[in-house]
This record gives structure tokens, sequence and C-alpha cells, in this order.
């Protein structure tokens, strides 16, 4: 019995170790391999928390407003949206909009100019599915500038919202 025994567990041993073709190993899926994170832990005020790590699109963006205007601008609106449904998504997410406005007016004039538009993005986002919560508006005025020269195109980037996830 011995004599059979030993052959059979050297052939299964040597067709254990027989290499997959390449083309076949193309086809399998990991399974031991951890998913994607979606939240990292921070620390804060409140004590240690998950917050949502955020998509390429959400990081350094702004909403542009319109001289003297605190109304969102048709082609921000997909972005606003896009902003609403992340949070929506994510209960633990928060994010504050930063109100900007340019050079021109008086300091208490441009404070609640951006207290406005910070509003309005902070309403749009709202009625799109965010919560309350989420979203805290607050204004700069005229305080952080992108731009410090005095010519309309640079006016323009001051005149913002800007989104700040936290």
């Amino acid at each position: 019995m011995k004599k059979l025994l030993i052959p059979a567990l050297l052939a299964f041993a040597l067709a254990a170790c027989e290499s997959t073709p390449e083309n076949e190993t193309a086809n399998v899926e990991n399974t031991d391999a951890a998913p994607a994170p979606t939240t990292v832990k921070v620390n804060g005020p409140g004590g240690r928390r998950d917050i949502p790590l955020l998509p390429d699109w959400a990081i350094g963006q702004s909403v542009y407003f319109d001289y003297d205007s605190y109304t969102i601008r048709s082609d921000y609106r997909p972005l606003v949206d896009a902003h609403a449904r992340y949070l929506a998504q994510q209960p633990s997410g928060r994010v504050t909009i930063q109100g900007n406005a340019d050079q021109r007016g008086s300091r208490e004039y441009n404070l609640a100019l951006g207290q406005k538009r910070a509003e309005a993005v902070r309403r749009a986002m709202r009625l799109q599915g965010a919560n309350d919560a989420q979203i805290e508006a607050i204004s700069f005025g005229k305080e952080h500038p992108r731009c410090i020269q005095a010519s309309e195109t640079c006016y323009a980037q001051n005149r913002r919202g800007d989104f700040v996830y936290r």
C-alpha cells in the first residue's frame, strides 16, 4: 500500500504546483483585496469621527457670481447639485460654503453680499437633498481675494462661494 500511496501523493503535489496560463489569471478576481476606503478617521473638536473621502471633482471647487448678485448662475447649477447629491449620500459629510466678494464696496456691504452668496448655495443644496445640518454658510466679504489686481477679470475671480469640506 505504501508503494501506491507515495506515487499518488507525488502526483497530487505536482498537479497542485502546475502553473495557470497567463490569459486565465487575468480574469481571476482577487476577493482578498480590501475595498477602497470611503471614509477617513479624523480628530476634531467633537472627538474622533469618520468623514467621507472626497471625490476628485469636489476638491477646490467654487461657484462664481455676477457683479452685485447672489443668484447662482446656470453654468454652476450642475456643480451645486453634484455637491448636494454627494452630501445626501454621505450623512456624516460636512461642508462650509465660504461666500466672497470683490474689492469694490464697503467692508460691511461685502460681508453681507458674501453671506447672501453662501446662503444661496446652501439653499440650493438643501433643495437637492443635502441635510441642513451638513452645511454651514459663512462670509469672508472681500477679506480673502484670489486676485488683487484692479481689473474685471480679477474681480470676477473674487465673486465666489467656496466649498470647504470638514
